[in-house]
């Protein structure tokens, strides 16, 4: 048992944060925290948002105690909007509080964007995984970033694919993406100029800010699987309501998913009712719920990220941390419990 009156707390930046874990580690775990959730075995509200107008963006605060592994962190996200073209900063900063389930003590204070592209990444493999045909060997991206970076090397964790085709807003972003990714996957993969395009395949990931649809429901074949991982917030919406309607979705947290993801807004138009929802992933996982029953049945992912992921994997993170020596060391607490 360490002593606790010493302990110090560990303070990694984003690139020592890199290579500390593999995808299939992360796969695995994100697996994990998704079936400790279908099990009940979990304590988290909502992820908390307070909106800064003035700033173009917002603030998510997630806290989370994870029951296996045991587990406990509180990710704090901004997100503005102007970022990168005015301060060449991420238009998503993350930063992860990991701490001693049962004294509360921080053990590490962590970069959390690049840990969170990888985990909300690996969320659609898993989704892929239970849900997805067995035969599918082809990947659209709608969206080329961070996420869709994390999404492409968690899905070689999970089935043998052959074509990804990959869309943005930008083309030269879709460009950068294959170029960036065919170094590490023998894959045909290539960048197209329209979403349209992009979804003519077995699989789908769709990871932008969309706030109103960018896959039409006429351009999705019948036994596609779409991961959703882009809808994170109230008014976003990236599938247009006609999809969700003759699909079996599947939400990662339904607290989450009713208010800020893929089904938010036809929920509030009345386009979709929550009896349309098959269930969560979780419960796919556990066998509470059947998953995709037939080939020709469309699955939805309906993923918001949940803190669970993130109290899943940093235990993991925080152990190689220390065992590399990255980082730097520091006493949070004081010299003793009462310093007045």
């Amino acid at each position: 048992m360490p002593d606790w009156r010493t302990m110090k707390t560990l303070i990694v930046g984003r690139d020592e944060m890199k290579g500390l874990v593999t995808m299939p580690e992360v796969v695995d775990l994100v697996e994990r925290a998704f079936r400790a959730h279908g099990q009940g075995n979990y304590i988290m509200d909502p992820k908390f948002h307070i909106i800064i107008p003035r700033y173009g963006g917002e603030w998510e605060a997630m806290p989370s105690y994870l029951g296996e592994p045991e587990s406990a962190a509180c990710k704090w996200v901004a997100i503005r909007d102007k970022n990168r073209e005015k301060y060449g900063l991420s238009t998503v900063i993350s930063t992860i509080v990991y701490t001693d389930p049962e004294t509360g003590f921080p053990l590490m204070i962590c970069d959390g964007t690049y840990h969170t592209n990888m985990r909300t990444g690996a969320s659609g493999a898993v989704s892929a995984k239970w849900l997805a045909r067995k035969d599918s060997k082809s990947i659209g991206l709608v969206g080329a970033g961070g996420v869709a970076v994390g999404a492409i090397r968690s899905m070689a964790c999970v089935g043998q694919y052959e074509e990804v085709k990959v869309w943005s807003r930008q083309k030269k972003n879709a460009d950068g993406f294959v170029d960036k990714m065919r170094k590490e996957f023998e894959y045909d993969m290539v960048a197209v100029d329209s979403v349209k395009d992009a979804v003519d395949t077995d699989i789908v990931i769709t990871s932008t800010l969309a706030m109103s649809p960018v896959v039409k429901d006429e351009w999705i074949s019948e036994g596609t699987h779409i991961a959703a991982l882009g809808a994170d917030m109230e008014g976003k919406q990236e599938l247009e309501a006609k999809l969700l309607k003759r699909s079996r979705i599947f939400m990662d947290d339904a607290g989450q998913c009713i208010r800020d993801g893929e089904i938010n807004v036809p929920l509030r138009k009345g386009e979709l009712k929550i009896e349309d929802v098959v269930g969560t992933i979780g419960e796919v996982i556990t066998g509470k719920k059947k998953g995709r029953i037939t080939d020709s049945d469309i699955t939805i992912f309906d993923s918001t990220g949940i803190a669970l992921q993130d109290a899943a994997v940093i235990t993991l993170e925080y152990k190689r941390a220390l065992e590399k020596g990255v980082g730097i060391m520091k006493r949070m607490n004081g010299t003793g419990y009462a310093d007045f």
